[in-house]
């Protein structure tokens, strides 16, 4: 499947035509948190979900099932949502899926094992602003602070090589987070939450590449949404950016019975 090089813009008269027509209270929503919920910030120990879109989600959550799918820790967003939604699924899957509570336990000793592993190969690595954070059921290896970025993510993925057992790697801005191998994506713990609670169709909103693992998926029970328009996604329609999220949460809520 080649990838989509010019997305339908979700606030055009197809796109809210085909939004209108799919959702009903036999879809599942589901939301990522940064860049979607919450706008992106230069601290990402700093994000915080504007009021406007709290006060919506409310109201979602008052007429369907509400989940958020984040790579953070369930304990970390949960910090940063400001509400409570019915699902909060962290470490992009591995952590918070109804009926897998035994796997996150052996997820957690593995996070550990990687840390320690971790900790002992970059010991020589002071001062080059390598930082190793145990999140729970996955690891995330920073890079952001070195000097030589380029070259403290050659230590870094050097490092990862020597790993045992060997993690699924999921790159991001100045970081690699490590996530167990037997762990679900974000696309598979969509579909099982689905399946587990019984609903038919999906709704999903993402704004970067680990949302591609949702967009991927094929078949009509899936309604997805890119956040940005700026190069190549599977997501089905996009918004501009995430200053659009709260339009969208309004037409969700009134798709539902809600008024305008």
């Amino acid at each position: 499947m080649t990838l989509r090089q010019n997305l339908t813009y979700l606030f055009s008269e197809t796109g809210l035509a085909a939004l209108r027509g799919f959702i009903d209270s036999a879809t599942l929503l589901a939301f990522d948190l940064d860049g979607t919920l919450a706008p992106i910030v230069a601290d990402p120990g700093g994000i915080r979900v504007p009021q406007t879109i709290r006060d919506a989600s409310l109201k979602l959550m008052e007429q369907t099932t509400m989940a958020v799918i984040t790579g953070r820790s369930r304990s970390n967003a949960q910090a940063h949502l400001g509400m409570t939604p019915h699902y909060l699924i962290g470490n992009h899957g591995a952590e918070g899926l109804p009926g897998r509570e035994a796997y996150e336990g052996e997820y957690l000793e593995l996070a550990k094992n990687w840390e320690k592993q971790l900790k002992g190969l970059f010991a020589s690595a002071n001062g080059a602003g390598i930082v190793i954070e145990n999140k729970g059921a996955t690891v995330s290896v920073h890079y952001r602070a070195s000097c030589e970025r380029a070259a403290a993510r050659s230590q870094v993925l050097s490092g990862i090589e020597l790993l045992n057992p060997q993690p699924r790697i999921i790159s991001g801005k100045c970081v690699e987070d490590l996530v167990p191998a037997t762990a679900p994506n974000k696309g598979e713990a969509l579909l099982y939450l689905m399946r587990h609670l019984g609903y038919p169709k999906g709704f999903y909103i993402g704004d970067d590449k680990t949302d591609e693992d949702v967009f991927r998926l094929m078949g009509e029970q899936l309604f997805t949404v890119r956040v940005g328009t700026a190069g190549p996604s599977r997501a089905g329609y996009a918004l501009r950016n995430q200053q659009e999220v709260p339009g969208l949460l309004k037409e969700l809520v009134n798709a539902l019975g809600g008024q305008h």
